[in-house]
């Protein structure tokens, strides 16, 4: 009963996350994982202890994620060490889908952190086939993230490649799919659109962004970066008008949540403004980021 109660905590921390700064989750999180660890070690009955490695590697999944996050995706020491455990506890209860989801985690710091996609991609092919048997959700949003770093190392063909094994994956989803909610067609395109973007086809991001980004409303930190990766679209378009406005539009949602990959990407996109430093929106946009800079 009190693992089911651990879990279920568990379950409504990560639920808030695409909504709420992680900094205002760290605390309840690291509090409850401490608990989660002190109860497992002490635990004397295997089905008991059992239970408890399940919601251990759930929680250490979550801790990285968190971690990660309100270091603004710099600490990837304390964020890959949570996953080490994660990998750990799914390990000695022989569950796939925990240990590929963490597996998957891992490949993001290699991708977003540590720019190494040849190691992101070793690691999401891994996650990718760890997860087959169990989660066809989560194998196929695995391939995403193995397409985004084949599109890092401009390998377009093995990119659409993956892309499109990723795509038969997510029409073989099933609702009942434990990771079904994560792997959705508003995911699918928020990924596909950053591939085009790493394959300077910022056109064809465009393309495929402006219909997604509304759809991610329910998931503000993911909608953020994908409206900071329009406006990346845009702005190697010279399309400058559409940019300030989908820039604005990128703050506004970062400012709900602070994320940290919303962040990485709108400074990416202030970085690739400077030719029009001089322009009076320029000036406004960059006021902002210093603003939201200033609170974090």
């Amino acid at each position: 009963m009190v693992a089911a109660q651990l879990h279920e905590q568990v379950r409504r921390l990560d639920a808030q996350y695409d909504r709420t700064p992680s900094t205002a989750l760290l605390g309840s999180a690291g509090q409850l994982h401490g608990q989660v660890t002190l109860l497992r070690q002490n635990a004397g009955n295997a089905r008991i202890r059992r239970a408890l490695y399940e919601v251990e590697a759930e929680s250490a999944t979550f801790m990285s994620q968190l971690v990660w996050d309100v270091s603004q995706r710099r600490d990837h020491t304390a964020a890959l060490a949570y996953l080490d455990e994660a990998v750990a506890a799914a390990r000695h209860i022989h569950d796939q889908t925990l240990e590929a989801y963490a597996t998957l985690r891992k490949s993001f710091i290699a991708l977003y952190g540590a720019h190494d996609p040849a190691t992101g991609v070793g690691l999401a092919v891994e996650a990718s086939d760890l997860a087959r048997a169990s989660s066809t959700a989560l194998a196929g949003l695995s391939l995403l993230h193995v397409a985004e770093g084949l599109a890092m190392m401009d390998d377009g063909s093995a990119c659409e490649r993956a892309l499109g094994q990723a795509e038969v994956l997510l029409d073989q989803t099933t609702p009942d799919d434990l990771a079904a909610e994560y792997y959705t067609r508003s995911e699918y395109q928020r990924l596909a659109g950053s591939c085009y973007l790493s394959l300077a086809r910022p056109e064809r991001a465009e393309t495929v962004l402006r219909p997604t980004v509304d759809s991610l409303a329910s998931k503000q930190k993911s909608q953020a970066i994908a409206y900071g990766n329009l406006t990346l679209s845009l702005i190697r378009q010279r399309k400058l008008d559409e940019a300030a406005e989908a820039m604005h539009r990128t703050i506004d949602t970062i400012e709900l949540t602070r994320g940290g990959g919303g962040l990485a990407v709108a400074f990416t996109a202030g970085r690739e403004l400077r030719p029009w430093q001089h322009e009076p929106w320029v000036g406004d946009v960059h006021d902002r980021l210093l603003a939201l800079m200033a609170t974090l």
